[in-house]
């Protein structure tokens, strides 16, 4: 069983930043596939940026140039750095964590954290 337990969200100006993070539980975070999605009312869960084990990254198209996902083997952690953010960027924001185990494959969710980009 990994928890996950995000934080960092809140209220936010367009243009202004945020960083979110994201503490795992568990002795084997280096080989998880760690991401964050959100989801916005009304809307279905969206990912937004993932890390692979190997530090493959890859990017919503809407999120390319303003959103940074890295993470903290050491300390199991992932964070989303996000810069620029827009009011269409408003969402719960949830923190994933992947990974397989004897053929089967293992999916953990956290609690989300709430980002409101608004003036």
């Amino acid at each position: 069983q990994v928890q996950l337990v995000e934080s960092g969200g809140g209220l936010v100006q367009p243009g202004g930043s945020l960083r979110l993070s994201c503490a795992a539980s568990g002795s084997a975070f280096s080989t998880y596939t760690m991401g964050w999605y959100r989801q916005a009312p009304g809307k279905q869960r969206e990912s937004v940026a993932v890390i692979t084990s190997s530090r493959r990254i890859n990017y919503a198209d809407s999120v390319k140039g303003r959103f940074t996902i890295s993470r903290d083997n050491a300390k199991n952690l992932v964070y989303l750095q996000m810069n620029s953010l827009k009011p269409e960027d408003t969402a719960v924001y949830y923190c994933n964590a992947k990974y397989s185990f004897l053929e089967r494959e293992y999916n953990y969710w956290g609690q989300g954290t709430q980002v409101t980009v608004s003036s």
